[in-house]
C-alpha cells in the first residue's frame, strides 16, 4: 500500500508537495481543535449552574465565588466569575465585566477552525491545477511521439496527472467534514455560554437586595462589637 502511495505521489509531479503541506496543516489543526473543544473546555454546565444558583439564592456571594474557583477551568466558569466579582457594582459594570470576559473567551473557541475551510478549497484547487499542468505536458509530449506509442503515452500521462486531483480530494474532503463538525461544536459551546451568562445575569440583578443584606450581615458579624 505504501509503495503504491509513494508511486502515485511521485507520479503527481510538483503540485503534490503543496497538497501534502496542506494535508499536514489540516490534520494538525483538526487534532488540536478536537482536543481543545471536546476535552479542554468541557464543562458540566447544568451541574455548575445548579450549584451556583444554590449559593446565590441563599445570598452566599463568597461561596459562589469559591465554587467557581474550584471548578474545572473553562470559559463559562471564568466568565461567570468575572461578572460575580462586580456584583456589588452598578448593573452596567456587571454587564461590562461579563462582556469583556466573553470577548476574551469566545475567540479562543473559534480560532483556527475557519482555516480548515480555506485549506480544503486550496487543496482542491491545487489538485486541479496540478492535473491541468500535467495534462498539458502530457499532450505536448505526445504530439511529437511515435504514433504507435501515442495511446500508451497518453494513458500513462493522464493517469499520472489525475493523481493530483485524487490527492487534493483526499485532503479536502476530511478537512471539510472536520470543519463542519468543529464549527457545530463551537457554536454549541458559544450558545451554552450566552444562555448561561444571560440567565445568571438576570438572577443576580433580580436578587441585588438579597446580596446587599447578606453583605451587611457579614460585615456586622465580623465587626468588633459583634
Amino acid at each position: 500500500m505504501f509503495s503504491s502511495i509513494h508511486k502515485a505521489f511521485e507520479g503527481g509531479g510538483f503540485w503534490m508537495w503543496p497538497i501534502l503541506v496542506v494535508f499536514l496543516f489540516c490534520w494538525a489543526i483538526t487534532i488540536e481543535r478536537v482536543y481543545f473543544l471536546f476535552l479542554t473546555v468541557r464543562e458540566d454546565k447544568d451541574g455548575l449552574l445548579r450549584a451556583l444558583n444554590n449559593h446565590l439564592l441563599r445570598g452566599d456571594f463568597q461561596g459562589a465565588i469559591r465554587l467557581l474557583g474550584t471548578q474545572r477551568p473553562g470559559p463559562l466558569a471564568r466568565i461567570l466569575k468575572a461578572g460575580l466579582l462586580k456584583v456589588h457594582r452598578p448593573d452596567i459594570e456587571v454587564q461590562a465585566a461579563l462582556d469583556e470576559a466573553s470577548l476574551r473567551e469566545v475567540p479562543q473557541l473559534e480560532k483556527r477552525t475557519g482555516y480548515l475551510a480555506v485549506l480544503s478549497n486550496a487543496a482542491t484547487l491545487a489538485g486541479l491545477l496540478g492535473t491541468i499542468i500535467g495534462m498539458i505536458k502530457c499532450f505536448a509530449s505526445v504530439a511529437n511521439a511515435d504514433p504507435a506509442n501515442k495511446a500508451t503515452m497518453l494513458a500513462e500521462g493522464i493517469s499520472e496527472a489525475m493523481n493530483c486531483t485524487a490527492f487534493g480530494l483526499i485532503t479536502a474532503i476530511p478537512a471539510l467534514i472536520a470543519y463542519a463538525v468543529l464549527q457545530a461544536r463551537t457554536q454549541h459551546l458559544v450558545d451554552e455560554i450566552n444562555e448561561s451568562v444571560v440567565a445568571e445575569l438576570n438572577l443576580v440583578l433580580a436578587n441585588r437586595g438579597l446580596f446587599a443584606a447578606a453583605a451587611q450581615g457579614a460585615q456586622a458579624a465580623s465587626s468588633p462589637e459583634a
